[in-house]
């Protein structure tokens, strides 16, 4: 007999014991078999919770719907945050959802409401993708405005960056947007998608990342 037998062997024993306890009738080991019938379900929904958060929060996920592979993945493969000369890259949840838990929970539920929109075809075309690209760009800005822009300070931080290392511009904008208590995308629009169409838009809140 080998190992791969001896093991099935052990799980089938292993289950039979366990559905014995489960069905006895003695009151001590049915209690004792529900709290460990509540225990294993326990583990098995926090373990499913926790494996489906994570299948769902990589780039290959957010890709496989069209709508985003054919717009926005495009532009973002042109952007420094795709391809650079360090090769650190940054992939759509690490700019879209929270690596804190409860944060990360809270992003995963609001966005069940893309599902709808989904279903009903809101952006799947182009065309479509196009005409709302400002109302869905206005939706990220004003969340990562109230956020501070925390997905962009896992990576970014004011007290790291080295000004020698910085052209004249940048310098001077950094020191003004922390003088005025600005958050990276009150000056960073547009560095990892393509702008919408605005006429109000602040030049100086479109700095490109080339």
């Amino acid at each position: 007999m080998n190992n791969e037998q001896q093991n099935t062997i052990d799980k089938k024993n292993f289950l039979a014991r366990w559905w014995a306890v489960l069905t006895r009738s003695n009151s001590r080991y049915s209690l004792g078999g529900l709290l460990m019938t509540g225990f294993t379900i326990g583990i098995l929904y926090l373990g499913g919770t926790y494996w489906a958060i994570e299948v769902t929060n990589t780039e290959t996920f957010c890709i496989s719907c069209h709508e985003m592979e054919e717009n926005v993945y495009q532009e973002y493969q042109d952007t420094l945050h795709y391809n650079n000369r360090t090769g650190v890259r940054a992939t759509c949840p690490d700019c879209h959802v929270p690596k804190e838990w409860i944060h990360k929970i809270i992003r995963k539920i609001l966005a069940t409401g893309e599902l709808y929109h989904k279903i009903i075809g809101s952006i799947d075309t182009p065309e479509k993708f196009e005409a709302k690209r400002l109302e869905l760009a206005k939706h990220v800005w004003a969340d990562m405005k109230a956020t501070n822009s925390r997905e962009c300070r896992n990576c970014h931080a004011n007290e790291s960056m080295d000004y020698t290392k910085q052209g004249q511009r940048a310098v001077q904008q950094h020191i003004k947007g922390i003088d005025e208590d600005k958050t990276c995308i009150d000056c960073h629009k547009g560095i990892a998608h393509s702008l919408p169409v605005m006429d109000e838009i602040d030049p100086s809140a479109a700095i490109s990342d080339h």
